[in-house]
């Protein structure tokens, strides 16, 4: 198990989702400053912050928590993608784009939850 949350395969993952969802929203118009642009913003650092936290907890029944926190985010900007698709500010390619890099991050968190669960058991 890697010493840092940074060198988290499932961290370096969601980083990317969260860079890639910061550029996209940048062209949200004005408008939205408030509504589902800072939501995604939020949601995608929630994943980052809950998989760092988790690391940093005494138990693994905590970082387990926190995990769980995580993975609720990426549900949160699947959701909010939806919207923002069917309201026309993304387009067909950034909504397939952005849910790829979804996945990408849900796979390795999904294998960091099973560890963690594996040392609990």
């Amino acid at each position: 198990m890697p010493k840092q949350f940074e060198d988290l395969v499932a961290f370096q993952r969601a980083v990317d989702l969260s860079v890639a969802i910061y550029k996209e929203t940048s062209k949200f118009p004005d408008e939205e400053r408030y509504g589902l642009k800072v939501q995604l913003r939020r949601a995608s650092i929630s994943v980052i912050s809950n998989i760092a936290e988790g690391q940093g907890r005494l138990t693994n029944g905590e970082w387990r928590q926190f995990l769980g926190h995580a993975r609720g985010s990426l549900y949160e900007i699947q959701a909010q993608l939806v919207v923002a698709l069917r309201l026309g500010l993304i387009n067909d390619t950034a909504h397939r784009s952005l849910r790829s890099d979804v996945i990408k991050a849900a796979r390795p968190l999904a294998g960091l939850i099973n560890y963690v669960r594996r040392r609990n058991a």
